[in-house]
């Protein structure tokens, strides 16, 4: 994949992402700051914790960090999204297992 196939794919799922994100951040207690190049998901409770979404170009991968660790999902074109490789986890399913660990209640994104 070239780099400007990477970045349109790249743009179209963190801006999907986010406005799920948005849908979801009032009933659950968390903000959504950024947009395009970088997400932030940000928690006050149980304490102050924040996940970063980000491209990374030079990859051509989606990372998250969050957690205490860094999940780098590739584009599949089986799949027609982001994937996390060691599970098979598309970019919206990481996300959802992520928030329900960090929310300890089930989040579907």
């Amino acid at each position: 994949m070239d780099e400007l196939d990477f970045r349109k794919k790249s743009d179209a799922a963190l801006e999907d992402l986010r406005k799920r994100l948005l849908e979801l951040c009032d009933e659950h207690g968390f903000d959504v700051e950024g947009e395009g190049e970088k997400l932030e998901v940000l928690f006050e409770e149980p304490e102050e914790t924040k996940f970063v979404i980000s491209p990374n170009t030079a990859a051509r991968q989606i990372w998250i960090s969050a957690l205490a660790t860094s999940f780098k999902l590739g584009w599949s074109d089986a799949a027609g999204a982001f994937v996390l490789d060691k599970t098979g986890e598309t970019l919206s399913a990481v996300m959802g297992r992520i928030l329900t660990q960090q929310l300890g209640g089930a989040v579907e994104v």
